[in-house]
């Protein structure tokens, strides 16, 4: 497994403390955004197949992870999460960088490359667009929130099949328990649990609205110079073909996608279609 070092840094309010995962590379640098109840541990096997030939900085979002819960729940906003990338990458002095992101690490790519359309020179967006389904916030909304800690590895992996199985065909007993251990912690006691501030699943409570920025269009129309790959899982419910058919019909150029067989919400990054489609894509930026 590719080595990396830590990196603490100052939320973008001054309150926390953040973490993220910092991988050498020869190439320009990327920045890995993860999803909703995820945290960079989700991108181990991409960064395997791109350090060394890039500079990943891979981030836990504040009340994820290694990095410091919220106290006050009204924070966990897409805003204020790429406020906090900001302060990451000024810190770091990096003036230049591509986007991956994932479902909410997708939004805050998108905004972030809205914000200063020049400092971006190419996204990755990983089932997630404009348009955000709302079957597919609802199926999310069912599951986030606090659960009773799991006693074992195995019942944290049994209940991550049981959630996320029918978007990740042909997964294996193995590959389940990897799994869980990218998305669950072990507390000194030995019980297992997942690895956020249960306190994130206020941000979707009530409408789609306070969940997802407003206005997703609006900031679409401002990245029609960026170079940008989607990735959708075939099976997804929070990307619809038809979203990504419209985005490519406003920005007809710059654009390119890729459909992930046997996935929905939301593609590893670890498929051989997801790896051929961003190898593809990165070694075109900036040419």
């Amino acid at each position: 497994m590719m080595t990396y070092a830590d990196h603490v840094y100052r939320s973008a309010d001054g309150r926390l403390d953040l973490y993220a995962r910092i991988y050498d590379g020869e190439g320009p640098p990327l920045l890995l955004m993860h999803g909703l109840t995820r945290n960079s541990a989700d991108f181990e096997a991409l960064a395997e197949h791109l350090a060394g030939k890039f500079q990943l900085i891979v981030p836990d979002q504040r009340g994820r992870g290694r990095s410091d819960y919220d106290p006050d729940p009204k924070n966990y906003t897409p805003a204020t999460y790429v406020q906090d990338m900001f302060a990451l990458i000024n810190g770091l002095g990096i003036d230049s960088l591509g986007l991956i992101g994932t479902s909410l690490g997708g939004l805050m790519a998108m905004m972030m490359a809205a914000i200063s359309p020049t400092r971006f020179t190419g996204l990755i967006l990983n089932d997630i667009g404009p348009v955000v389904e709302a079957d597919g916030l609802d199926r999310i909304q069912s599951y986030v929130g606090e659960l009773p800690p799991f006693d074992n590895w195995r019942q944290a992996a049994d209940h991550c099949r049981l959630v996320h199985g029918e978007a990740m065909i042909g997964y294996q007993t193995q590959d389940w328990m990897t799994f869980a251990r990218r998305t669950c912690a072990e507390a000194p006691d030995g019980k297992i649990s997942f690895a956020y501030d249960p306190a994130i699943s206020e941000g979707l409570s009530g409408n789609a609205s306070s969940a997802v920025p407003p206005d997703l269009w609006e900031i679409w129309g401002r990245l029609s110079t960026i170079p940008t790959l989607v990735l959708r899982g075939s099976l997804s419910d929070i990307l619809a073909p038809a979203t990504v058919t419209e985005m490519k019909r406003r920005h007809p150029d710059h654009f390119s996608t890729a459909e992930i067989s046997d996935r929905g919400h939301a593609p590893i990054m670890d498929e051989p279609d997801a790896l051929a489609a961003i190898d593809e894509f990165l070694s075109n930026i900036g040419k």
